[in-house]
């Protein structure tokens, strides 16, 4: 039994791979499946609505739980907690010593744990039947589609190492990499196929945003910035690691200065005001 599975992120790239497959650009998917971290601005939770609507293959959405409310409390999805008092689904937070030097990003688990581990769930529970830590059945094949594209040959090469230590049942692609599409390509397909401004997918606290995306949550999103907030100072008290911010100025958020450097130091260019996109590591 070979099962065709898009990692959905319901991002730009993977909203690009779900109509190339509805259009038979690419291969047909069976299912695409949406990790929920229950954490993500309302525009991604619309977008999502709105691809469902298309009759398009399968999106099964699965979650481990809400990710905010784990990392304030310290623990995984399922409430353990960690002997050193270190938090344990942890996000990439920029970290701070006792003595006020920067020591750069945290350990991230929050991806594979409220991600990639809620994916191959669905598909060994749901899809083939599996019982938890038993192998696909032996006729299986499961090929996950990844929406990585051309500009990301790091992060391609990445999950290739991945998936070359696991077994031969597991198979996974990169349609877009594949086609030598870039994430502006896939913005120039989507233009005039979606109604609506696809959204970058990431929790509404993700450190890896830039300047441009926390003012727009700020103004836009309230209750997200607020939530942004509330887990800004959860990750605070770490004493484990030192003193964690989720803004890279490592300052509180609320206290950040969200100024395009072009604002800051009134020189207004095309390359001064540039904020560098992140890596977008939580969603594709």
């Amino acid at each position: 039994m070979k099962t065709h599975i898009l990692n959905l992120g319901a991002g730009v790239q993977s909203t690009a791979l779900y109509l190339m497959s509805i259009d038979g650009e690419v291969q047909k998917f069976d299912y695409a499946i949406f990790a929920d971290t229950q954490e993500e601005p309302d525009d991604v939770y619309r977008h999502l609505a709105w691809m469902e609507s298309l009759g398009g293959p399968k999106i099964i959405r699965a979650t481990a739980g809400k990710l905010g409310d784990c990392v304030i409390a310290g623990t995984d999805y399922r409430g353990n907690r960690r002997r050193d008092g270190s938090y344990f689904s942890s996000i990439p937070a920029y970290v701070q010593d006792e003595a006020g030097k920067n020591k750069g990003v945290g350990q991230r688990q929050c991806t594979k744990e409220f991600k990639v581990d809620v994916v191959e769930r669905v598909i060994r529970r749901d899809i083939y039947g599996c019982d938890p830590g038993r192998p696909l059945p032996k006729d299986a094949e499961c090929v996950q589609y990844m929406g990585l594209s051309f500009d990301e040959p790091r992060r391609v090469i990445r999950v290739k190492q991945r998936y070359s230590a696991r077994p031969k049942q597991w198979k996974v692609e990169f349609p877009l990499f594949d086609l030598e599409m870039t994430r502006g390509d896939c913005k120039a397909y989507l233009k005039d196929k979606v109604p609506h401004l696809v959204p970058r997918s990431a929790c509404v606290f993700c450190p890896y945003k830039t300047n441009a995306e926390w003012r727009e949550l700020k103004e836009n999103d309230p209750a997200g910035w607020d939530r942004a907030c509330q887990v800004d100072d959860a990750v605070r008290g770490d004493g484990t690691r030192g003193l964690s911010f989720i803004h890279r100025s490592y300052v509180p958020l609320r206290d950040a200065d969200l100024r395009t450097e072009g604002q800051k130091t009134g020189q207004m260019g095309l390359f001064v005001d540039f904020d560098n996109e992140c890596e977008g590591m939580c969603g594709v």
